[in-house]
């Protein structure tokens, strides 16, 4: 109740408000209608190349108005499920969702696995990876798998493959080596079914989070059901950042955050 008289204050005086802890809470209106960005590829300090604290995430989440963010660390689980606790821990479970999901290696590439309930291990074939995927009631993404200069992309080979299991495509990747390459993963969903489109920042430090984003209509993501509900009708887009320019500037972030945390 405290939280929808502060959102009604702040439609009102035109302005965001913040929650009982001090976070500031941007809340975006279009037409009388509440929106949100979900960012549905993010790292964490889970993974071996990112040192994005877990307990600095609600607070950024909540500035930059991404209320949906899956957590799908290199080949590790256990970011999602602690991030979910952290966010229930400060009562913000009615304003953000988090997504339990991992980005995993498999023989011929990198594939998403989203709503997960378990680790998945690597070097698995795509198609057993997908059945893992599958066996715990997840979603396949499909990410960055048309650049060729991303080390870690799916072959195309092994895209062909599981072309009719893919749930989702990711046509946004704020780190690829080119904007052409989102362009082409677009066309690429649109041939294969029309399948819903992501965005994913690839975030490897805070402030990625929320580079590239889906803008919906504000609704809590429980289920998988409710994701591709929400992408389906939601508008794809973000920021992209040549990958020699992202790379020195997550060493930056990465060398000042060892001396002040992220306001």
């Amino acid at each position: 109740m405290v939280h929808q008289v502060q959102d009604a204050v702040g439609k009102l005086l035109g302005r965001p408000p913040h929650t009982i802890r001090g976070l500031q809470n941007n809340i975006v209106w279009r037409e009388g209608v509440q929106v949100m960005r979900m960012d549905l590829h993010c790292h964490t300090e889970v993974s071996h190349d990112c040192r994005t604290a877990l307990r600095d995430i609600p607070g950024w989440l909540l500035r930059t108005n991404t209320r949906v963010m899956a957590v799908t660390d290199h080949d590790q689980f256990r970011g999602g499920p602690e991030l979910q606790q952290l966010v229930r821990d400060l009562g913000l479970d009615d304003r953000l969702s988090i997504i339990c999901g991992e980005e995993i290696t498999t023989s011929e590439g990198e594939l998403i696995g989203l709503f997960l309930q378990d680790r998945i291990p690597p070097k698995l074939t795509p198609e057993e990876t997908v059945r893992e995927i599958k066996a715990q009631g997840g979603l396949v993404l499909l990410q960055h798998g048309f650049d060729p200069l991303k080390r870690y992309r799916l072959r195309p080979e092994a895209t062909e493959r599981i072309k009719d299991d893919i749930d989702i495509v990711e046509t946004f990747n704020s780190r690829l080596s080119r904007h052409h390459w989102n362009r082409e993963a677009a066309r690429w969903g649109e041939v294969h079914g029309h399948l819903p489109q992501s965005a994913g920042s690839d975030a490897h430090t805070l402030r990625d989070i929320g580079e590239a984003w889906v803008e919906t209509p504000f609704r809590l993501i429980h289920t998988p059901d409710d994701l591709l509900a929400a992408l389906r009708i939601g508008q794809v887009a973000g920021h992209w950042t040549h990958p020699v320019y992202a790379y020195g500037r997550k060493q930056w972030r990465t060398f000042n955050g060892q001396f002040r945390r992220e306001e």
